[in-house]
């Protein structure tokens, strides 16, 4: 089965928040990366919606026909608006309000009665949950415990060291990914993944459902065209 790719249009919304007004338009942007054959849209609100609003989260659910997923830390609000909009999908995140990206997976051990208390919440409403992990597979067993149904792997260690070791890069996500199939887990993931580094990661990795995917993609397409891009990253999973 391919690995589906789920656009990440956090960056389309910071270009319009740079100057105002709704150029470009992140809706209609949205509904033509699922035209041009992305298999989802993923979106991460943050606290002082810098970047993707509230009121976005709303209006996307009311237009988008495939996969919709939404990023965040499950704090009163966020889990207010996500149950509200009951997306296909929400990643829990462990980030602080002010970081400016992820940046580490869940202590899922620590965090362990939060987290069993938050997805409750969400899979009572139907929604499928997954949580941000490292790739540590002695991590999988815990996360499972909480209830999850899939893991998203941090990829962000993978894709700073493929160019000086790839097979040693790729490893520990690939000693993850089998325990998480072990427990029965799907698995995701996403951070720092890029037309470079998406081949090789996704065909290493056993079992992988989908890939987020929007820094990248999105700074790819100032050079190839958003339809083009999509393709291109399609291509790259298809090949598996």
């Amino acid at each position: 089965m391919k690995t589906k790719l789920s656009v990440n249009i956090n960056k389309i919304a910071t270009i319009r928040n740079a100057r105002g007004g709704n150029v470009p338009n992140l809706l209609l942007t949205a509904m033509d990366i699922e035209r041009f054959g992305a298999d989802g849209i993923t979106v991460h609100p943050r606290p002082d919606q810098r970047h993707i609003r509230f009121d976005d989260v709303y209006d996307l659910k009311k237009s988008l026909t495939k996969e919709f997923n939404i990023e965040g830390y499950p704090s009163e609000d966020f889990m207010r608006m996500v149950l509200d909009v009951r997306p296909d999908q929400v990643t829990l995140v462990p980030d602080p309000p002010e970081a400016l990206t992820s940046n580490a997976g869940w202590d899922v051990i620590t965090h362990a009665d939060f987290l069993k208390e938050i997805i409750g919440r969400l899979k009572s409403a139907g929604i499928r949950t997954s949580i941000f992990l490292d790739p540590n597979h002695e991590l999988v067993a815990a996360a499972k415990a909480t209830g999850a149904d899939r893991i998203e792997l941090y990829t962000e260690a993978y894709a700073s060291h493929f160019d000086q070791n790839k097979e040693s890069a790729i490893a520990p996500f690939v000693q993850t990914a089998r325990s998480a199939l072990d427990c029965g887990l799907g698995l995701n993931a996403g951070h720092d993944l890029s037309l470079h580094n998406l081949h090789y990661f996704s065909k290493h990795i056993p079992g992988l459902l989908e890939v987020s995917i929007g820094h990248a993609l999105i700074s790819d397409a100032l050079y190839f065209g958003l339809e083009n891009t999509v393709n291109l990253y399609q291509r790259e999973l298809r090949q598996v």
